[in-house]
């Protein structure tokens, strides 16, 4: 079974959500990206959204734009990225989901990915520029070799194209719980709560996750009353630029972690 699968089973069971911390692959370098994916796992991250950086990351605000930027100035690749996945593998089994763009794996190669991913042990692929009308060749080898493809219901989404994206979504589906990119937020909507209600009925049962502003403790408890799990990105880049030179990094990360998930 798929890690990400089987970590929401066992969370259903223990009637328990699911706390997802995002990294960009390569910030502040490779080394430490790993480190802290380590951490965060010992730390109590259920999954981890790991970011490939991208030059035009359209879904991401100011924050994670500026990571990826520092990670291509430093050589993070697509190829290093599945590198460093396929080394924490030998340490740790910490479900990993990539966040990417299509343009990535176009020129890497769709198959070629799929192949590599698997490899390294990547459990699933996030791909916001990717619309579901699209995506149908590239999910149905995905699927079938057993690389899940999440995909995306944002609060603009009517109930049919709800229905229609959950029939083909892998692993969970991932809520935008507002209309822009990524970033932190005073406050969230609030009609956040009904969104997700309306994503859970179309979802049936798979899982539902809501990203996109989520960026305190209290949030993160909030918006769990609605859904199966929540992501929190631009907060955690932010600590980490906020503490680059400091020698205790990861185990700061590791603190805000432990406050966020609560």
């Amino acid at each position: 079974m798929n890690r990400i699968d089987r970590k929401f089973r066992e969370l259903k069971a223990r009637n328990k959500k699911a706390f997802m911390p995002f990294l960009t692959a390569g910030y502040p370098d490779l080394a430490t990206t790993e480190n802290l994916i380590l951490e965060f796992e010992k730390r109590g991250a259920d999954i981890i959204e790991l970011g490939i950086p991208f030059s035009d990351p359209i879904a991401d605000g100011p924050v994670i734009q500026k990571s990826s930027y520092e990670a291509i100035k430093k050589g993070a690749t697509l190829k290093k990225a599945l590198e460093l996945v396929s080394r924490l593998r030998k340490r740790s089994q910490v479900p990993l989901a990539a966040m990417t763009y299509f343009n990535l794996i176009l020129s890497y190669g769709p198959s070629r990915f799929i192949r590599d991913a698997l490899a390294a042990g990547l459990d699933g692929v996030i791909i916001p520029d990717l619309p579901p009308e699209e995506e149908a060749d590239f999910s149905k080898e995905a699927r079938q070799k057993g690389l899940k493809v999440v995909l995306f219901i944002a609060p603009t989404t009517t109930p049919e194209r709800a229905k229609f994206i959950a029939r083909r979504a892998g692993g969970f589906i991932y809520f935008v719980s507002l209309t822009g990119v990524t970033g932190t937020r005073k406050e969230l909507p609030k009609e956040l709560g009904a969104g997700l209600r309306a994503a859970k009925r179309a979802a049936g049962k798979t899982p539902v996750c809501a990203g996109f502003g989520v960026s305190t403790h209290k949030q993160v408890k909030d918006v769990s009353v609605f859904c199966d799990g929540v992501i929190v990105g631009s907060a955690i880049i932010r600590k980490i630029s906020e503490n680059l030179k400091k020698p205790g990094l990861v185990s700061i990360l590791g603190d805000l972690i432990e406050e966020l998930k609560g």
